[in-house]
Formats: C-alpha cells, structure tokens, sequence
C-alpha cells in the first residue's frame, strides 16, 4: 500500500491504535532489514519497549495518584519489556512476586504450556505445576487468593481456539473449523486445589467469558487489539476476599 508522505502521522496513528509498530525508513533501510533476521528482531524489541514506556508515562499523567495499575506480561511478551515495567515509578510490575490486594494475594504468573508458535515465555504443564505450587507455598495459610495466570483452564471455554495442523493453518471438520480447548491442565488443577476466589486470564484472544469451577470465578475478558478496542473486566471484592460481583466490559 502506497500513501502520500503528509498522511503519515494519521497513518502512524491508526497502526499502532491496531497494536502494530510502524517504522519509517528508506527502501535501502529495509532492504538492509529484510537481510539480517536479527535486525530486525531487535528494532522489533526495541519499539515494543519504546511502545509500552509510552503507555507507562500515559499511565503516570492520566491516572488517579489513589489508582494502582498493575502490568504483568503475558506469553507474547519479550523479556526487554520487562525492565521498562520495572523501571516504572507509576506501574507495578509483580511477575513471580506476591502482590497484596488488601484481602486478596495475588500470584502472577505469563508463562504458558508450549505453543505452535514457540514464544519467550512457555514450559512444560509439569514446570507450570511447579511455579504455581512455589508462588502458592509463599502466601500465609487461609489467605485468601487471585490467580493472575496468563493461560486459561484446560476446558472451561475460556480457552477455545482453532485446531491448527502441522502447517499452522486451522483444521476443517464439516466444512468449518474445529474449535478445541488449548488452555492448561496444570492451571486447572491448581484452581482446583486451592479455589481462590478469582482467577484471571488471558492467552486465548478470542475466548472472552466467564467460567465457575468449583468456588472459582474464572474470567477471560479477551482482547480485540487489532481493532482498537479494549476489553476488560471489573471485579467486585468483599472485605473478606470473597468475590460479590464482576462486569465485562468494551471501550
């Protein structure tokens, strides 16, 4: 696609509101890219980073001084971008760290079972099991918790998705696509096991709902990035820790 350079900033603008990272440079630039992989790869990176400090400042400019934003990575996320949530003074960053919510601890965790797709942040469902059960082990007895786990329960529609083949491309059953669950069984034994009162997700774009199992509220609040539009979730807890109400939402 070809435009006229005086519609660039609008241009700029309506990419990365669809979570692209336009970068403007010479024919001899990218021909220079398109040779060396790890080029690329690095000036990638290097905008992620350059994209997620932006959001950060917006962050520290917009946000009530009262107001906690909490940022945790997910599988897709390269490790450089953690040192910019790290860094942050308005951000909080608690990967693998115990988080106090008032009556909730929260344990986060963006690693996922391995994926086609072989991203930063994936391991076995035993190492998942592990790092779950180590995070767990931290919290006081009868505490009552939020699991911020970035992969979904294995089968409890949070995380349907096509079934793709060897080639990546998804698998066709009776003239349309297969849909399987692709979320993690070490997640949904932990819920499970501990039933905290929420447990938080994500990984599977196109999965948004809710889900009980057991006690557990599950919400996958899905993501439409590409599109512009932020979905979330708000999620009403008591003194108790105990969970009163939630509330999908669109903006």
């Amino acid at each position: 696609m070809t435009v006229p350079l005086d519609d660039w900033e609008r241009l700029e603008a309506d990419l990365t509101k669809r979570g692209f990272y336009p970068v403007r440079m010479t024919q001899e630039q990218l021909a220079r890219l398109e040779a060396d992989p790890e080029a690329l790869d690095a000036l990638f990176k290097e905008q992620i980073k350059s994209q997620l400090q932006r959001w950060c400042d917006l962050a520290a400019e917009r946000l009530d001084p009262a107001v906690r934003c909490i940022v945790t990575p997910g599988n897709d996320d390269p490790a450089e971008a953690d040192a910019v949530l790290v860094a942050s003074e308005r951000v909080e960053c608690p990967e693998y760290e115990l988080c106090d919510l008032g009556p909730l601890t929260m344990i986060s965790i963006g690693v996922v079972p391995h994926t086609p797709w072989d991203t930063e942040r994936e391991c076995s469902e035993e190492d998942l099991a592990s790092k779950i059960s180590e995070q767990v082990d931290r919290v006081p007895d009868g505490a009552p918790l939020l699991l911020n786990l970035h992969c979904p329960p294995y089968a409890s529609s949070l995380d349907d998705a096509p079934e793709l083949d060897a080639t990546l491309k998804p698998v066709i059953r009776g003239g349309r696509p297969s849909i399987v669950p692709v979320g993690s069984h070490a997640v949904r034994d932990a819920i499970k096991r501990y039933q905290p009162p929420v447990g938080l997700h994500g990984h599977i774009h196109e999965s948004r709902g809710v889900q009980k199992i057991g006690k557990t509220l599950c919400i996958n609040p899905g993501s439409d990035y590409s599109s512009g539009v932020l979905k979330g979730a708000v999620v009403d807890i008591a003194a108790d820790g105990t969970c009163l109400d939630f509330l999908l939402t669109t903006g």
